[in-house]
């Protein structure tokens, strides 16, 4: 009897103590790995485009599930503290996501990273602007619209008699105006080579003219066609 209850209590005791073995021997092992698992180093990298290998700026880079991360410079370079077995998502404007597992195996705590992001093609729906916000104010503008004349009323408005002189006597003179006038001078100058020009101010007939125009009232009507 006594043998029998010291045997059972050998058993409990060895069964014990073999269980709080096995449980530190876990426990010791989970804290191992999970001490390892948080060890912290410094990830740095650079972002290229498949394409072209040309930097990817401004780049995002999160930590999945933490949300915490950094964005790319100009050149498509970052640094930040990570920990191992991280997972690193990489997100820009006009390339596909790509994403990262930081390795536990590293034996520094340094690593650096080429990541190379692939061209993504967005198509986006056709989107029309009005410059008025509400369509019954569409509506209204457009009957209070003001059709621009056809090609023959500005034609017509064109060649009116009014607009025709107007230009024409602000319209210098041509090239074929011009030599008119260089041989009308030269001219004049061949046919009284020799002699004094006429002077109308000594003219008798030509002052005879002029107060005949002047009694008239020539110069009074002209002046008056000027105005209008």
């Amino acid at each position: 009897m006594t043998r029998n209850l010291l045997i059972t209590v050998y058993l409990i005791l060895f069964t014990y103590f073999s269980f709080y073995a096995q449980n530190s021997h876990v426990e010791k092992k989970a804290l191992g790995s999970k001490s390892k698992e948080r060890e912290l180093i410094q990830f740095s990298g650079v972002v290229v485009e498949g394409d072209s290998l040309k930097p990817a700026p401004f780049t995002n880079v999160i930590i999945k599930g933490q949300h915490r991360g950094t964005v790319c410079d100009y050149y498509g370079y970052f640094s930040f503290v990570a920990q191992t077995l991280d997972t690193i998502e990489f997100s820009a404007v006009g390339l596909k996501k790509g994403s990262y597992i930081i390795p536990d195996t590293l034996s520094g705590n340094k690593y650096s990273l080429i990541q190379v992001l692939r061209k993504d093609t967005i198509y986006l729906k056709e989107t029309v602007i009005y410059p008025w916000p509400t369509k019954e104010q569409f509506k209204e503008a457009f009957l209070r619209l003001n059709i621009p004349d056809d090609d023959l009323a500005r034609a017509k408005k064109n060649l009116a008699h009014e607009a025709m002189r107007e230009r024409a006597e602000g319209m210098p003179m041509d090239a074929s105006m011009n030599y008119k006038n260089a041989m009308q001078e030269q001219y004049s100058k061949l046919y009284y080579a020799g002699q004094y020009p006429p002077n109308n101010l000594l003219n008798p007939i030509a002052w005879a003219k002029f107060i005949q125009a002047w009694q008239n009232g020539d110069f009074k009507k002209k002046n008056n066609s000027d105005q209008e």
